[in-house]
C-alpha cells in the first residue's frame, strides 16, 4: 500500500461520521430512553462554542417551567416539534385536546408510547385543521426552526383560530435575535450544518406584529421565558 493510500485511510477513520440532523437527534433519544448513555451530545455554533442538548429533560416529565408554559395555551393545543412529547403527554393526562408534530420518527414513536397523540410532520407541510387550533407552542427553542422566526410566527397563527395564540418559550428579554448555523455533536458522529434562530422577549414583539399577532401575557419560571402572543379575532 503506497505512503498517500495509507495517510488518507487514516484521515478517514479520524474523520466525524455523517448523521443527518433529525436521525441523530432521534437517535440519542432513543438510547437515553432505552436506558443507554449517549456521551458528551452537544449543540455545535459555527463559531465553535457548545452547549450540552438537554435530551433527558425532553424525555422527563413536565417540570414548573413547562406547567406555566401549558397555563397560557387554549385549546385545542399543537405543540410545534413536540420531540418525545412530554407537553403533549402532560396535556392529555389533564384531559385536554393536544397534537404533536415532529420531524423525527424516533421522537413520535417515543412521544406515542407515552400516551401523547403525535404525528410526523412539518410544520410547513399540510398540518391537519389548519385554522382550528386554539394555541399552537413553540418551546424548547423551537422559535429556531428554520433560522426564520417570522416566516414560523406567521405559519403558526395560520393555523390557529381567530382569537387564538401561540406560546413560544424565548431568550431573556434583553437578547436580541441571533441567527446561527449549528450541528449536532455526539460519539464522533455529528449533522451538516443548519440555521437556527436565537430571540428574546423584547425582540420577539415586531416579528410578532409582522406575523400578525399581537404580544400578550409574559411569564418568568426560573432561567425560561414564556410569551403569548394573540391572533386578533
Amino acid at each position: 500500500m503506497s505512503g498517500a493510500a495509507s495517510g488518507r485511510d487514516a484521515a478517514d477513520r479520524g474523520a466525524p461520521r455523517l448523521e443527518r440532523a433529525d436521525q441523530l437527534y432521534g437517535r440519542l433519544l432513543a438510547s437515553i430512553a432505552a436506558g443507554d448513555a449517549v456521551g458528551d451530545a452537544r449543540l455545535r455554533l459555527g463559531d465553535g462554542r457548545t452547549s450540552r442538548l438537554a435530551l433527558e429533560r425532553w424525555l422527563a416529565p413536565v417540570d414548573r417551567a413547562d406547567r406555566a408554559a401549558l397555563t397560557l395555551a387554549l385549546d385545542p393545543v399543537l405543540d410545534i416539534g413536540c420531540g418525545p412529547g412530554r407537553h403533549v403527554a402532560a396535556l392529555a393526562a389533564s384531559g385536554r385536546v393536544a397534537l404533536g408534530i415532529d420531524l423525527s420518527p424516533a421522537a413520535v414513536r417515543i412521544a406515542r408510547e407515552r400516551g401523547a397523540d403525535a404525528i410526523l410532520r412539518d410544520v410547513f407541510a399540510d398540518v391537519p385543521r389548519k385554522g382550528w387550533w386554539g394555541s399552537a407552542l413553540l418551546l424548547d427553542g423551537n422559535i429556531g426552526i428554520g433560522s426564520r422566526p417570522q416566516t414560523l410566527l406567521a405559519r403558526a397563527a395560520a393555523l390557529v383560530r381567530p382569537g387564538g395564540a401561540v406560546v413560544v418559550e424565548t431568550g431573556p428579554p434583553h437578547q436580541p435575535l441571533r441567527r446561527r448555523r449549528v450541528r449536532l455533536e455526539a460519539g464522533g458522529t455529528v449533522s451538516p450544518w443548519f440555521g437556527w434562530a436565537t430571540v428574546g422577549a423584547r425582540a420577539l414583539t415586531p416579528l410578532a406584529h409582522a406575523a400578525g399577532l399581537r404580544r400578550g401575557q409574559v411569564v418568568a419560571c426560573g432561567d425560561r421565558w414564556f410569551v403569548r402572543l394573540e391572533r386578533p379575532r
